[in-house]
């Protein structure tokens, strides 16, 4: 059955739930591509509840939501950076990341958005290449003193000018 989510602004009030969105999306899906140390270190067991939140509050997300469950979010800043992009573990690869994808480009055109860009896992990058996004750089994070390597990934939107890489 093909699912058929709701994406909707950020509620105050979500920030846990998207806590355990953002834990799950890691600990079951990109644990296929980093080590376990990589894993922890990205998404540790412990986090602060109000740093979290504050973030969360920050960035302004869109949710996914079908029958009361959040499914994912993304988030899209006013300059085209996209911050945040989750998909539950327990929901991957059922259309919801395309979903966010659908509405991320949405908010880009409305803002007039040239170009948007994301730091992207290795696990995440086949999905934002079929969305259009070309990787610019391979990087080398370190969180909490583990290196987790990602990419640099942008695409060009149909208006505007691109930066420069």
């Amino acid at each position: 059955m093909q699912m058929t989510p709701h994406i909707r602004p950020f509620r105050h009030g979500d920030e846990s739930t998207l806590w355990q969105v953002y834990f799950s999306a890691i600990h079951q899906i990109a644990v296929r591509d980093y080590a376990p140390e990589q894993i922890d270190a990205w998404a540790p067991a412990e986090v602060d509840p109000d740093a979290w939140a504050e973030r969360i509050r920050r960035i302004d997300p869109f949710v996914a939501e079908q029958d009361g469950e959040i499914l994912g979010y993304a988030d899209l800043q006013p300059d085209g950076h996209i911050d945040h992009f989750f998909v539950s573990g327990a929901h991957p690869r059922q259309g919801v990341g395309t979903l966010l994808m659908r509405r991320l480009h949405e908010q880009a055109a409305s803002l007039g958005v040239a170009e948007m860009s994301a730091d992207v896992s290795r696990t995440a990058q086949p999905f934002f290449a079929r969305h259009g996004f070309l990787v610019v750089e391979q990087r080398l994070p370190v969180r909490r003193g583990v290196v987790i390597p990602n990419a640099l990934m942008r695409k060009t939107l149909g208006s505007g000018t691109p930066r420069k890489p």
